[in-house]
């Protein structure tokens, strides 16, 4: 599977298992309710659906230009940290005007949550190229328009 039909069950996988995890991780932290972290958990999904579409295609098209092939444990590590490192970036403001706290406040927040979803990108990439299959950026193969 490669392209845009690649892109979408990527991220539908992710997102959903991410909602859930995220919605429940943000009540138990925050005290507040599953309702409210639930919308906080949406809002970030969105945001994080967008970076994902973003990063993903910077990262293969830098991918299809390096001369090693494949998806080894020090790339699949910096895509991961990458893509979270990122994601921090746009979602600290996000939960500290959500939650009314302050953006160190927001950040320690987050850490924990940066921690399950490092591990999480990691094992779900690896999962769904497993699945999947390799996209064309990772096997050198014909890209597809």
């Amino acid at each position: 599977m490669q392209g845009l039909k690649r892109r979408v069950v990527y991220i539908s996988l992710y997102e959903g298992i991410a909602i859930v995890a995220a919605s429940a991780g943000l009540a138990l932290m925050s005290g507040q309710g599953l309702g409210h972290s639930g919308v906080l958990a949406v809002i970030a999904s969105v945001i994080a659906v967008l970076w994902n579409l973003s990063f993903n295609a910077l990262f293969e098209r830098w991918e299809s230009g390096q001369a090693v092939r494949g998806r080894s444990v020090k790339r699949r590590v910096a895509h991961a940290i990458g893509f979270e490192g990122g994601l921090v970036a746009f979602l600290v403001p996000v939960f500290a005007w959500w939650l009314s706290v302050s953006l160190w406040e927001a950040l320690v927040m987050d850490l924990g949550l940066v921690v399950f979803f490092l591990i999480y990108t990691f094992v779900f990439n690896w999962a769904f190229d497993m699945l999947f299959g390799l996209p064309a950026s990772a096997t050198g193969a014909a890209q597809p328009a």
